[in-house]
């Protein structure tokens, strides 16, 4: 299976004083791309919440800082499912910068992040809904 990849740009609100983006941005742009990857699959949050009662959480993130992205440069995120289990999944994620000469560039930011299904009302672990499992734990 491919990853899917979502582009983002740099704004200036995303930088430090000196032009590099601040580091907890990158998570942002991770959950940026994870909601879009979801919504190609078919999977609109907000309606996951009202009919089924669940949402989905961040119970981990382990993030490595490789190099530098910067002011306007464009990114481009993946997401790559590596993990599931009943009620939780390991997403890789990696930021990469894109070059007009080579298509994708360095390699910025590389994440394992790791997510669960909660009730919406007392926010402990729920499985996964089965339309859930059928339009993306089966992927891989």
């Amino acid at each position: 299976m491919d990853d899917f990849r979502w582009p983002v740009r740099v704004y200036y609100e995303d930088t430090d004083n000196g032009g590099v983006v601040y580091y907890a941005n990158y998570l942002k742009f991770m959950e940026r791309a994870r909601s879009e990857w979801l919504r190609e699959k078919g999977i609109e949050q907000d309606t996951l919440l009202k009919q089924q009662g669940v949402m989905f959480a961040v119970a981990s993130a382990q993030v490595d800082y490789l190099r530098p992205g910067r002011f306007n440069q464009q990114l481009l995120v993946s997401v790559r499912p590596q993990q599931t289990r009943r009620a939780s999944m390991v997403l890789a994620q990696e930021v990469y910068r894109v070059s007009e000469r080579e298509g994708y560039g360095d390699v910025l930011c590389r994440g394992s992040i790791k997510i669960v299904c909660v009730d919406a009302v007392n926010l402990r672990p729920r499985p996964f809904p089965e339309i859930v499992r059928r339009k993306i734990l089966s992927d891989h």
